[in-house]
């Protein structure tokens, strides 16, 4: 089993919105036996709480189901159960870094480092904006998702096959 970490601060927006599309891709491509999918936050603060209300109602009206999630927090043991670990941004990028045991220093990523023809490299935090930045989270997570599923298949030699 391939297993996949994404990773934001609270884990109620940009992580979740990204566990969401690339687990519906996931299963739309028939792996969902092969490739798990999880999120988490580098900080504690809604631990237990489902994603931010409008995160959930951008990811409806764009076809994604979300509104399962619950926020957990980034464990040490994450660093070695889960093959990727993706931060949406800089920040959490260095924080998930800083918490990594030494020999898995180097296991985080950025996520947009999967995303094709954007010159982006971060997913920014709607958070304390508009509804207008959720529908840009779920734009980015959108390529970021299709590029890591390739990269997945293409590395772990999987073929995709349509669900029954």
């Amino acid at each position: 089993m391939i297993k996949v970490l994404f990773v934001c601060m609270g884990n109620i927006c940009r992580s979740p919105t990204a566990w969401g599309i690339f687990k519906q891709k996931v299963s739309q491509a028939g792996l969902s036996d092969k490739i798990e999918v999880v999120s988490a936050g580098t900080e504690d603060y809604h631990v237990g709480q489902g994603a931010d209300p409008r995160a959930v109602r951008c990811a409806a009206e764009a076809g994604y189901d979300i509104s399962m999630h619950r926020a957990r927090q980034v464990t040490r043991s994450d660093f070695e159960t889960f093959d990727y670990i993706l931060a949406m941004d800089r920040t959490n990028l260095a924080a998930l870094r800083a918490m990594a045991p030494e020999v898995y220093r180097n296991k985080p990523q950025l996520f947009m480092r999967y995303a094709s023809d954007c010159d982006i490299d971060v997913i920014a935090d709607p958070y304390y904006g508009k509804e207008d930045g959720f529908r840009r989270v779920i734009a980015l997570c959108e390529n970021a998702s299709e590029g890591l599923l390739k990269h997945i298949e293409k590395t772990y030699a999987l073929k995709p096959h349509a669900k029954p």
